[in-house]
């Protein structure tokens, strides 16, 4: 089998996806994905009529955000028409899934020199999808949208109330809860003062040349662990709401499936992912092509993974995808010097530790999206080169990524610094 090799990861600075709040909230999404592109093609003097394929992560494929943008911001960013593009949507998975996928192709001998990456604007789609519903739209699209025969099989709830589930089960406190959110802004504070993320993130312009957003704009540094006591839980008022007119609520929906669990509502902001606007973009490269191209490889691709768990619970992949690609790598936990995990509610990352028994402080060591934010069909790309920057800084030599996505599953992939 060829080897798959990561030349270059980059990514834009994360902007608050709030629609007239964030400084990216008024972008074209296509102009977002070109930009982390382009910054590819001119960082590498790519000639990107070699490139294979670019394929794209975008959860929410709605509005702006449909088509296809892995092909139509490729062609905004000034690609040669040759350079293919597709965009797929595993939800929080996206971007993850698009380099694995990626990798898959090199790796097969089918492709040489493929670009992964992913776009989503929460600004938009919170946006959008209210717009539908004050219009009359009965559903703005989702996890398992009007199938109920499907909801009868698998009971699917609020991703929140999830979390709050999963918290109950595993006898994790809102104390800990908060100490996991309050660190995560603590390291996170300490990256950016330090420019760990520099190397691979780029400002984003407008078409004049101005600088519309060049540093993150969602971390909250001062947040304390006793600030956070002071937070309502944010998912109380969805626990015992109706999933549909007349149907069961979101905590009804769980107790189908877990009729003894008792829920308390435990996350709130500062605990669960920032709502933000971002993209990512990674340029893999077989190795005949690196060396005739003159590109320098930084990581190579270990193995990768996908795993399906509990849609109903939704958040309790990554674990299960964490040990099948470290079996399909012939490794063991030890040997991972940097582990990131999507911290889309603080149980997740606090129970992957516990399961896995692993050093926390290796995990997510520069902060993760309870500080930084979540654009959830980026994050998968923007995960592997914040791993793969650490690992760099470190001397680490094999960092591991994986994130939970709606439905019950898990991607995963393992990365080896070169």
């Amino acid at each position: 089998m060829a080897e798959a090799y990561i030349i270059d990861v980059v990514r834009t600075p994360r902007s608050v996806g709030k629609m007239g709040k964030g400084a990216l909230s008024h972008m074209h999404p296509q102009h977002l994905a070109a930009t982390v592109l382009k910054a590819l093609k001119d960082r590498n003097n790519l000639n990107t009529a070699d490139v294979d394929d670019i394929i794209w992560g975008t959860s929410a494929q709605m509005g702006l955000q449909g088509g296809d943008m892995g092909r139509m911001a490729a062609l905004d960013a000034g690609y040669d028409v040759k350079a293919s593009g597709v965009t797929l949507d595993r939800f929080c998975g996206s971007g993850l899934t698009a380099t694995n996928l990626a990798a898959g192709q090199i790796m097969s001998g089918m492709e040489d020199l493929v670009i992964s990456g992913g776009t989503e604007m929460m600004s938009y789609v919170t946006w959008y999808g209210q717009s539908l519903r004050e219009a009359g739209v009965k559903s703005a699209g989702g996890i398992g949208t009007g199938n109920m025969r499907l909801q009868d099989k698998h009971p699917q709830s609020n991703q929140g109330v999830c979390a709050d589930a999963i918290a109950a089960m595993e006898g994790i406190t809102r104390e800990e809860l908060d100490a996991f959110g309050a660190e995560s802004q603590r390291r996170a504070a300490i990256a950016l003062q330090e420019g760990r993320f520099a190397k691979s993130t780029v400002p984003v312009l407008d078409d004049d040349g101005d600088v519309i957003l060049d540093h993150e704009e969602y971390p909250r540094p001062d947040t304390t662990a006793e600030q956070l006591a002071q937070l309502k839980p944010a998912f109380a008022m969805f626990a015992d709401m109706p999933s549909r007119q007349d149907g069961p609520t979101f905590r009804e929906l769980i107790n189908q499936k877990y009729p003894e669990l008792k829920i308390e509502p435990l996350h709130h902001a500062g605990t669960s992912s920032g709502v933000v606007d971002g993209a990512a973009a990674i340029l893999l490269a077989s190795e005949s092509y690196a060396k005739t191209a003159g590109l320098k490889p930084r990581a190579r691709i270990v193995a990768t993974a996908n795993v399906g768990d509990c849609p109903t619970l939704m958040l309790n992949a990554p674990v299960p995808a964490a040990k099948k690609v470290l079996e399909k790598a012939g490794l063991t936990k030890d040997d991972i010097d940097v582990w990131e995990v999507n911290e889309a509610f603080a149980v997740v990352t606090e129970k992957f530790i516990r399961d896995m028994d692993i050093d926390r402080e290796r995990l997510n060591s520069n902060g993760g999206a309870i500080a930084l934010g979540h654009p959830i069909g980026a994050t998968g790309a923007i995960l592997i080169g914040t791993a793969l920057d650490e690992l760099e800084r470190t001397g680490g030599r094999y960092g591991l990524i994986t994130m939970c996505a709606a439905g019950g599953m898990a991607p995963a992939i393992i990365i080896e610094r070169v």
